[in-house]
């Protein structure tokens, strides 16, 4: 097979300095690289093409003679093998693909906290301002945050010389690794503060007030920025969220903006009609009840509802009807009732429709 000229492979002009080649190649072996194309031939055949270009272009001697004689001159080049570049520039790259290149930073960002917050109903449609306390760890007051003893400061690890990682080199490969003296941070601590133990952080508990925006429902997150733990080594420290859990309500369900509730009317008003009063979260609503409103009509309260945090306009309240069946009767009660059971067994299709309807198709049912 015929080899590509290498300076097509890596897409420089022949006059191209170390640096570009060095640039070149790195952007195809990342975009070619096996790890990230498992199973593609193809981007594996690419990635050994640039890399021969590259220790060849690399490699003074060896790029004379190709340039000379082409891929015939290759085998008489000698000198210095560009192995050793090649090393350093996979090294590079190999820490791009695994987020490792040059080394690590020994600040680090508090973790975020959550607290779970219970509320009312009232509370989250009208928004409400609370105090909660919570358990975090603070910087440390003694030492400031960097884990020594007053007097004394934290010294650069002899082992990795403050990178926070040690270079392993195996063959052609030089891998990145977490220092094991210093777990990562740069420095030792030899005098470590007594108060904290070295760790910079103290556990601690601290008091906040939350204001609960208007609408929250169950389930959302109240951010609260820099509230979290402490950062390590002077990072940031992390945020707060407050999740909202809605208590269960005596009177109303929520569903979404809307507001449910069961409404239980007499016999006598769901029969012949009538005027009820509703309670609303803003107090009382009346209404009125047709004659002849049977269990499970609702009646919609348009705007008594709530208006949710990302809502233009309230939600509406839905009272949902339930006729109550009389209990501990007198023996009058008992007579009248008696009589109207009768009456309407007279005429039991005019006056119990759905009884009726129900069961003729009952018989029909057992007919076949």
């Amino acid at each position: 097979m015929t080899k590509r000229d290498y300076y097509d492979v890596l897409g420089v002009g022949r006059n191209a300095d170390e640096e570009a080649i060095k640039k070149a190649y790195r952007k195809l072996a990342m975009k070619y690289h096996p790890d990230r194309n498992a199973g593609d031939t193809k981007s594996e055949d690419r990635f050994k093409e640039a890399k021969e270009a590259y220790e060849v272009l690399t490699d003074a001697n060896k790029r004379a003679a190709y340039d000379q004689f082409g891929h015939a001159g290759l085998d008489s080049a000698g000198g210095r093998s560009g192995a050793q570049g090649f090393t350093d520039a996979f090294s590079d790259i190999f820490g791009d693909i695994f987020g490792s290149r040059g080394g690590r930073s020994n600040m680090h960002r508090g973790s975020d906290l959550r607290y779970n917050m219970e509320i009312s109903l009232e509370q989250a449609a009208r928004g409400a301002e609370t105090k909660i306390r919570i358990p975090t760890l603070e910087t440390c007051g003694t030492c400031h945050g960097d884990g020594s003893k007053p007097g004394s400061s934290p010294k650069t690890c002899s082992t990795c010389n403050g990178h926070g990682q040690v270079r392993m080199q195996q063959g052609f490969f030089s891998i990145q690794q977490t220092c094991p003296k210093c777990q990562g941070n740069g420095k030792v601590i030899s005098n470590p503060c007594t108060t904290c133990h070295g760790s910079g952080r103290i556990k601690q508990h601290k008091t906040l007030n939350v204001k609960i925006p208007s609408g929250v429902d169950d389930g959302d997150r109240i951010r609260i920025s820099g509230e979290g733990e402490a950062g390590i080594n002077g990072g940031p420290p992390g945020d707060l969220y407050v999740v909202v859990n809605l208590s269960t309500h005596s009177v109303f369900r929520r569903e979404g903006d809307h507001l449910h509730c069961e409404i239980p009317i007499s016999f006598s008003v769901a029969a012949l009609g009538g005027e009820i009063e509703v309670p609303t979260l803003e107090g009382h609503a009346k209404i009125k009840v047709s004659a002849e409103t049977q269990t499970g009509k609702i009646f919609r309260l348009r705007g008594k509802g709530i208006k949710g945090v990302r809502s233009h306009e309230k939600g509406d309240l839905l009272c949902h009807v339930i006729v109550e069946t009389p209990v501990k009767l007198t023996e009058r009660q008992k007579e009248l009732l008696e009589e109207l059971e009768s009456i309407n067994l007279e005429n039991g299709s005019r006056h119990n429709p759905r009884a009726k309807s129900w069961m003729d198709r009952a018989r029909e049912f057992f007919s076949e």
